[in-house]
């Protein structure tokens, strides 16, 4: 029951979406085949909602895998590096590649979130397993030390002002045509659903996993992968959504528990909302000019993220 009232709030979202926008869509207008109101359903609004539940389910369901890998709650592909190194990745191809395709700049996206990934992974492994909040932040530090160095080479040349413009959460210029890259995504969902238990299982710690029979490295090497692949898409085709991929796990976990095969379709949909509400609110607040989401999200993010912070310090 708990799932079907989730999916049915998310559809109540996605609807209101859809009619929420500087140009009013009537559905009786729609209905009797008014060409303008079809064209902006069809090639904006549609598309707009379509990608934001995708991008929220991906990025906290990306979180939640990160946090069982890690064994660490505050753990995400924005406290990993792994977004600031997709983004190093995204710079490169902008150097070097500038007429590029889009899916050879998710590769090499990928690629470098994926390595920025294992490195944070090979880092930890010095620190402190017992101290949830050492970890993430060494994961900033890290993050940030390779956003400086791609922000050093975009000053360099002259690239500041179009990175930041095109990373900046954002989902007011998705059309269609130019958010397609997002489905892929849904299989990667399908193969994190597949492997859940095995996610599970890595989440209890390597001993554990090695003394059931599991193969750890391999699983951990393929949980690692697909949230690389799908941070780098995301990051490609909305730009960057802070606190999402911590929040949204933390949250479900808080009311469900930890065994992913229960709470992933939970943590898909509660992703999906979340970014819902926080694109809505970016829509209205300052209607008609429209706030990016990164901004709402970076702001109601961070307030639960510190309540979360605080709620897990010793007394």
């Amino acid at each position: 029951m708990k799932k079907i009232g989730l999916f049915i709030f998310l559809l109540l979202l996605a609807v209101l979406s859809i009619f929420v926008g500087v140009k009013n869509i009537s559905l009786t207008e729609i209905l009797h085949g008014d060409y303008q109101q079809q064209l902006v359903l069809l090639t904006t609004r549609v598309p707009r909602t379509v990608s934001l539940v995708i991008a929220g389910s991906t990025i906290s369901v990306s979180g939640l895998i990160m946090q069982h890998l890690t064994q660490n709650k505050f753990v995400s592909p924005s406290t990993a590096g792994t977004m600031d190194s997709a983004r190093l990745g995204i710079l490169v191809v902008m150097l070097f590649f500038p007429t590029a395709p889009l899916l050879f700049r998710s590769f090499v996206a990928f690629l470098f979130a994926l390595g920025g990934t294992m490195i944070f992974i090979y880092i930890t492994r010095f620190l402190p397993a017992k101290n949830q909040v050492m970890i993430p932040l060494v994961g900033v530090m890290f993050g940030n030390i390779v956003g400086s160095i791609a922000t050093f080479f975009a000053y360099q040349f002259q690239l500041v002002q179009n990175m930041s413009s095109w990373l900046q959460g954002n989902f007011s210029t998705v059309m269609k045509g130019s958010y397609e890259l997002l489905y892929l995504t849904v299989p990667l969902l399908v193969i994190i659903y597949l492997f859940a238990y095995q996610f599970t299982v890595a989440g209890m710690g390597e001993d554990l996993a090695v003394n059931l029979g599991m193969n750890y490295r391999r699983i951990q090497m393929l949980g690692l992968s697909i949230v690389a692949l799908a941070s780098a898409v995301v990051l490609i085709m909305v730009g960057s959504i802070p606190f999402l991929g911590v929040i949204v796990p933390n949250l479900v976990s808080m009311r469900y528990g930890d065994h992913m095969k229960n709470t992933l379709p939970i943590t898909a949909m509660a992703g999906g909302i979340f970014l819902l509400i926080c694109d809505i609110l970016a829509r209205v607040v300052i209607a008609p000019y429209e706030i990016p989401v990164s901004v709402v999200v970076g702001v109601l993010g961070s307030l639960i993220f510190i309540a979360l912070l605080m709620r897990r310090q010793p007394a």
